[in-house]
């Protein structure tokens, strides 16, 4: 006995779990269970009210509407609603209502990525109503046209940084000059007639580079980043970095008259005096197509943002639209009487607009190729440039025009109007700035066009404010993702809908890929029997044995089919004969 009450007597070694100390996230919950154990104590069959208040605060609890430090209930529970004009904004693909002859793995699959979509969605819904900026458009006094309002006045009448951005270069003798921002917008280069190249960053005018390439330039192009450009010299393409070093000479690319670059391709389009129209992947430097387009000198080219097709203008007033994937232009449209001087397509891909020798100016349905308006120029316009926002820029001789909503209701007058020194030769907006680069025989001049650019960027996709860093990486995650050549096509929305394509056909294909059918039985070969039995004669005669078993199947079939169609064709006839009634052994006589 006193041994056990000496056991009995020592205290464990390991002691009780203490509580942890109490938070206020912790006060309700812990209320609402000492309410409830209470209520259970008074008996199952007493529900007052009390224990009714209790089981709903513990349901609206579970559902997470959320009490606050003073344990008051909030008015608003649940998420914030979105309207619904800005979730059309951002809707990307309907909903999928035909899954019902799909596997379960595909459905789970296609019910996954539209969950996702919808939360993409609903959150760039929200994010949008965060977006301070917004694009403000010119607007004159009571009376006053808007075209009348110099830049200079423009200028005056803005802030000191905006006012910066009206500017003038006196570059007359090496003109006249071709263009282009970079995608963040920070950086312009500029290439003269005469060989003159320079990169310049025209908000803090830092000069970055100056070359003279000794022979004559055609066009100027920046690559994925602000460290290289492209020129076409005249006789090849050249590949610079931005301190004016050579890097590359491609002389497979010659008599180049146009570029275009594809940034999330990363592929390099050409249009040369020849009529080629060649692809570079520069992530790789391998030509990716050389397509012979058969029309003649390609000297009018631009791209289509939305799905990366080269919209080419020709001397026959025919615009082509192209792909590295086939041959053959995707489109041919017949847009005017004489030759095409200038092709401009939006950021949305919906729209084209194209300017010709018959002095028209035609706005195009890219998704019906139907034109939707067109005006007449008196003197016609030889470069066009679209905005972010939709604002047309049209060059006639030395005036620079811009237009609003061309293709709305008719324009009857410019919503903008200016005079440069020379010729113009290349018009181009700043991404993210209301900016319109025009260059001409004279040099060059930055323009001033309120709510010309979108204000608001995605610093996932081009950062105007990155730093060094972030470049590098974006560099890095844009050749990871990069898209294929092969991907390139009219519809891109094709690209992400299930192939329905039956049995046969997937067999058919697979053949053709193979050269031969998998499937396909393998032919009776017999086995080796002994004691002479496996002679070359034997043999011969074991195989014609079997030799149309595998046919006989079909023939009887055939037959079958055969004779059932006798037996039907007979069966009219009796009835055709029922119907005319009862015939005589004399009929056979009649004509």
């Amino acid at each position: 006995m006193a041994a056990t009450m000496e056991a009995s007597s020592v205290k464990p070694h390991v002691g009780k779990k203490k509580k942890p100390p109490k938070r206020y996230w912790d006060s309700s919950t812990e209320d609402n269970e000492q309410h409830n154990k209470k209520s259970s104590q008074d008996g199952e069959s007493d529900f007052n009210e009390e224990n009714v208040k209790g089981t709903q605060e513990s349901q609206n609890a579970d559902e997470g509407q959320a009490y606050s430090i003073s344990g008051s209930q909030d008015p608003f529970p649940g998420d914030a609603p979105i309207p619904e004009e800005k979730l059309k904004k951002f809707r990307r693909v309907e909903r999928s209502k035909g899954t019902s002859g799909l596997r379960s793995k595909l459905k789970e699959a296609i019910k996954r990525s539209e969950v996702e979509s919808e939360l993409a969605q609903k959150q760039a819904a929200r994010f949008d109503l965060l977006l301070p900026e917004d694009a403000g458009f010119l607007e004159g006094d009571e009376g006053e046209d808007t075209c009348t309002i110099s830049q200079d006045d423009i200028a005056d009448a803005v802030d000191i940084t905006s006012g910066a951005k009206y500017f003038n270069l006196h570059l007359s003798q090496f003109g006249p000059y071709r263009l282009d921002y970079s995608r963040a917008g920070r950086h312009l280069l500029l290439g003269g007639k005469q060989g003159h190249v320079t990169c310049i960053e025209w908000q803090t005018k830092n000069l970055m580079s100056e070359i003279n390439v000794m022979e004559t330039v055609n066009d100027v192009k920046w690559l994925h980043n602000e460290d290289m450009f492209a020129v076409a010299q005249k006789k090849w393409l050249h590949i610079y970095d931005s301190k004016g070093v050579e890097l590359h000479c491609i002389r497979k690319f010659n008599d180049v008259l146009r570029m275009q670059f594809l940034p999330y391709h990363f592929l390099l389009a050409t249009a040369s005096a020849t009529g080629f129209l060649q692809y570079l992947d520069v992530s790789v430097g391998k030509e990716v197509a050389a397509i012979n387009a058969k029309l003649g000198r390609l000297s009018v080219m631009t791209q289509n943002p939305q799905n990366a097709i080269i919209h080419l203008g020709h001397p026959n007033g025919i615009v082509s639209l192209w792909s590295p994937n086939q041959k053959e232009p995707l489109v041919k449209m017949l847009c005017h009487q004489g030759a095409v001087r200038s092709v401009a397509v939006d950021k949305t891909g919906t729209y084209m607009v194209t300017s010709g020798l018959d002095k028209k100016l035609k706005v195009y349905d890219i998704r019906a190729f139907q034109p939707l308006q067109s005006y007449f120029l008196p003197a016609g316009a030889s470069c066009l440039s679209l905005s972010h926002r939709g604002l047309l820029a049209a060059a006639t001789g030395d005036i620079v025009q811009v237009y609003r909503d061309v293709w709305g209701t008719p324009v009857t007058k410019p919503y903008m109007a200016h005079r440069v020194r020379g010729g113009v030769s290349g018009l181009t907006y700043c991404p993210h700035e209301d900016v319109l680069g025009v260059g001409h025989s004279g040099g060059f001049t930055s323009m001033i066009v309120p709510g010309a650019g979108e204000p608001n960027f995605d610093a996932m996709d081009v950062n105007p404010l990155g730093t060094q860093k972030q470049k590098r990486e974006w560099e890095v995650k844009a050749l990871l993702e990069k898209i294929q050549p092969e991907l390139i096509c009219l519809d891109p929305t094709q690209l992400g809908k299930v192939d329905r394509a039956s049995w046969q056909q997937r067999h058919e294909e697979r053949v053709k890929a193979l050269g031969y059918d998998p499937l396909a039985q393998d032919k009776f070969t017999p086995r080796m029997r002994k004691k002479g039995r496996s002679s070359s004669g034997a043999v011969e005669k074991r195989k014609k044995k079997v030799a149309h078993e595998d046919q006989r199947d079909v023939i009887r079939k055939t037959v079958e089919e055969k004779m059932e169609k006798e037996k039907e064709q007979k069966e009219k006839k009796m009835a055709a004969v029922g119907a005319k009634g009862q015939r005589s052994a004399l009929d056979r006589f009649k004509k």
